[in-house]
Formats: structure tokens, sequence, C-alpha cells
């Protein structure tokens, strides 16, 4: 039973992130325009492969980052000077989300143009 809760969790935590976070609605659908460019471009399977990682990859560090601004959005509700000190930790997280977003893009372009010139 607790596994079945474990993944009722973690369903409701990619659920709420989706609702509550503009970031991640962009994601998803730069991952359904990935999917839909590799079924329309019969990609291959090593290149499905990356895909798929990269979009995983993606999404799993936008809910890290999430939760971390969350955590630190409630932890210094009631303290300005501390939420300020705690601003770098949420730059570092987006900035992970950054990094990953491009390597995606990267990853999908050089996946997708050789096909489309």
């Amino acid at each position: 039973m607790k596994l079945i809760n474990s993944f009722k969790y973690a369903i409701m935590g990619i659920i709420e992130g989706f609702k509550s976070e503009k970031n991640m609605k962009i994601h998803v659908l730069a991952a359904i325009a990935a999917i839909t460019m590799g079924s329309a471009l019969h990609i291959t399977k090593a290149e499905w492969l990356l895909i798929t990682f990269a979009i995983s990859l993606v999404i799993s560090v936008e809910l890290l980052n999430t939760a971390i601004e969350k955590t630190i959005n409630n932890i210094t509700k009631t303290n300005p000077e501390t939420y300020k000190a705690m601003g770098l930790p949420k730059d570092l997280s987006a900035g992970a989300v950054l990094i990953v977003s491009i390597a995606a893009l990267v990853a999908g372009l050089i996946i997708f143009l050789p096909y489309l010139i």
C-alpha cells in the first residue's frame, strides 16, 4: 500500500507542477512538439532515446526547481530579510533548469535539423 501511495503522491506532484507553473506548461508543450516531430520524421531508436532523456531531464529539473522555490517561499514568508538571503538558491535552481533546457534544445536541433534540411 505504501508503494501505491508513493506513486499517487508523485503523480499529484507532477499534476500540481503543471497546473501551477507557467514554465512547466512551456516545457510540456515543447515535449509534445518534439514527440510530434519525432513521429512525423520517423527518427531512429537512438534519437528517440536522446529525445526521451532530454524531455525527462528538463521536466524533472523543473519540478525540483519548483520544489526549491516553494519551500523557500514558505519558509521565508514572514521574514523579508530572510527572503532576500535565500535568493541565491532560487537563482541556482533556476539556472539548472536553464542549462538543461538549452542542452535539450541543442539536442533537438542536432536530431531534427538534418531531417528538415
